[in-house]
């Protein structure tokens, strides 16, 4: 069955590619979807629904912190006020001045244990690991994996969580991996955090873990061993994971049971990009899977059940873009040729 989708909204937004195709899309319950973009040395931060509408300045930017850094997945407080970065050797909270508010220091990203540093804090080492941080959608927390070096050859992967305030940390998840990167969700319920760990070859862990004030509680990965974390809704109770390789889809409860699994048709995978349209509807695509661009498909699917409901159909022609929902009853594409990003419906 096909499909038709309609355009709501397009914009020129360069280096928007990030937002379905990255970790650039930062979803807050109840609250706009925003784009965190790099732009030469700083972080901008941009209210989608209002760059829409025309307005093109951003609503906040960002020094970084260490220019040369170019990974980790970073983060910015509700109020837009502060941002949290992930950087080789600290997190640093960073106003929007860019007055520095405090730093978490950790171990080293950078493969090789125990080697030196110039004490340069700009220094970057080798390698392309790195972890990922998230402000809670209160503001009061920011979660974030790191690695630490307790002792002289130590290697130890954690989550740690810190005190949005002043940094100070208030517990800590010991992690059994070896991270290539990482990125966070934070769940609807205000309570949970998701954190999903990529190690290259080695697989891909999921964990969820809460801190209520006085004790940090996790969750196992029950059903999502090598899988990609990938979406939450406010008003469904699961969470979204694509097999490593792109072989199924599963919705998921909190506690990782299996509640619906669904195999690509037409195609050899499902892309890493998938999510919830609305409540009622995902949408996934094959793009990755079909090298002959006039063939790539976006799909919807019930999100009680994952069954196919058809593929999108676009007034354009083919759209060999990612696709990223935002969950509002309308998802994104982005134009690499004309850099636009393009914003759908169906009506």
């Amino acid at each position: 069955m096909s499909i038709t989708a309609h355009l709501r909204d397009s914009v020129r937004l360069p280096g928007g590619r990030a937002l379905v195709n990255g970790f650039a899309l930062e979803h807050r319950g109840g609250r706009a979807p925003r784009a965190l973009l790099h732009h030469g040395h700083e972080l901008e931060l941009y209210d989608l629904y209002e760059v829409f509408d025309g307005e093109s300045a951003p609503a906040a930017v960002f020094p970084l912190p260490w220019p040369g850094w170019d990974r980790g997945v970073h983060s910015v407080g509700p109020d837009g006020e502060f941002a949290v970065f992930s950087g080789q050797r600290a997190v640093r909270a960073v106003g929007v001045g860019g007055e520095t508010l405090w730093e978490y220091r950790h171990g080293c990203w950078g493969p090789e244990i125990g080697h030196p540093h110039s004490g340069d804090e700009q220094e970057v080492c080798r390698g392309l690991e790195h972890g990922s941080c998230r402000v809670s959608d209160d503001g009061r927390l920011v979660w974030a994996h790191v690695v630490l070096e307790p002792e002289e050859g130590a290697w130890q992967e954690c989550w740690a969580v810190l005190d949005a305030r002043d940094g100070r940390e208030l517990a800590r998840l010991p992690l059994d991996s070896a991270a290539a990167g990482s990125h966070q969700l934070s769940h609807p319920d205000g309570a949970h955090m998701g954190l999903c760990i990529g190690m290259g070859q080695d697989g891909i862990l999921i964990h969820w873990a809460r801190w209520d004030g006085v004790k940090l509680t996790s969750r196992d990965n029950q059903g999502t061993m090598d899988r990609i974390l990938t979406d939450v809704h406010p008003a469904h109770p699961g969470f979204l994971t694509v097999e490593h390789y792109g072989t199924d889809l599963r919705l998921h409860a909190l506690d990782g049971t299996v509640l619906a699994e669904r195999e690509p048709e037409e195609a050899d995978c499902w892309d890493y990009g998938c999510g919830f349209v609305d409540a009622d509807t995902v949408i996934a695509s094959t793009v990755e899977s079909d090298e002959d661009p006039d063939l790539a498909r976006h799909w919807l699917l019930d999100a009680a059940t994952l069954a196919i409901r058809g593929t999108v159909t676009y007034p354009s022609g083919s759209v060999d873009s990612y696709v990223s929902p935002l969950g509002d009853g309308t998802w994104l594409t982005y134009d690499d040729g004309t850099e636009t990003l393009n914003r759908w419906v169906v009506q």
